[in-house]
């Protein structure tokens, strides 16, 4: 992926080259349909746009008139990660919600130590048991007043009551709180997994662009063509 200031489009080409130069294999690049700098570049050095296959939907709503934060079932409740027991718990919600390895608590803990990261915009959902069973991470952009949902999950067995809807709206509330002006969130796009971006639709979060996917020629490196 790669994000180039549209008021400079000439460097597209200068970032795919040293992409190019590095890649072992032809690049695959997604891009978004409202970054036609980046599309014109693509094509120009021989990428071609692939048949419909996965795709992120990008999303986004105002943070104004939002809605109340849904009540949840008897004995779940939403707050901040408060000890050491929560972030294991919240560690192990990630791995059991997207069946990865791939974040543990080290790795979570290193996380809230680095910024721009907001211990208030990072809710848990606890069970009757107090276990983290759901979650919602914000980031916060103070300059463009921009949160983000970046991740959101639940635990299989806690699934369909509720939990995502009830902590993404509390976090899209802590966004306002921060004086944010809009959230945006990335969710598949394709029918093949409609789940998340049902779930986000529900907030009032609408579509305002998709990705795309360009795959590069096989070509002897720095034989790509150039514009003319």
């Amino acid at each position: 992926m790669l994000q180039v200031d549209p008021g400079r489009p000439e460097l597209a080409h200068d970032v795919l080259a040293w992409a190019e130069q590095a890649a072992p294999r032809p690049l695959s690049v997604d891009v978004a349909e409202t970054e036609p700098h980046l599309i014109k570049a693509l094509e120009q050095r021989g990428y071609a746009l692939t048949a419909e296959s996965p795709f992120m939907s990008c999303l986004g709503r105002s943070l104004a008139d939002l809605p109340a934060v849904p009540h949840l079932p008897a004995g779940y409740s939403i707050r901040t990660q408060r000890d050491h027991a929560d972030v294991v718990g919240r560690a192990a919600a990630h791995r059991d919600a997207f069946d990865s390895i791939r974040i543990t608590t080290e790795r979570h803990a290193r996380m809230r130590d680095t910024w721009p990261y907001r211990s208030e915009l990072d809710l848990i959902v606890t069970s009757p048991a107090d276990d983290v069973v759901a979650y919602c991470q914000g980031w916060y952009d103070e300059t463009n007043g921009i949160g983000a949902f970046e991740p959101v999950g639940t635990h299989p067995g806690h699934r369909r009551r509720g939990l995502a809807q009830a902590v993404c709206t509390a976090v899209l509330h802590a966004f306002a709180q921060a004086g944010g002006h809009r959230a945006i969130v990335y969710a598949r796009g394709d029918a093949a997994y409609p789940v998340p971006k049902r779930l986000y639709e529900s907030m009032g979060v609408s579509i305002y662009t998709r990705t795309y996917t360009y795959v590069g020629q096989s070509m002897d490196r720095g034989d790509h063509p150039m514009p003319r």
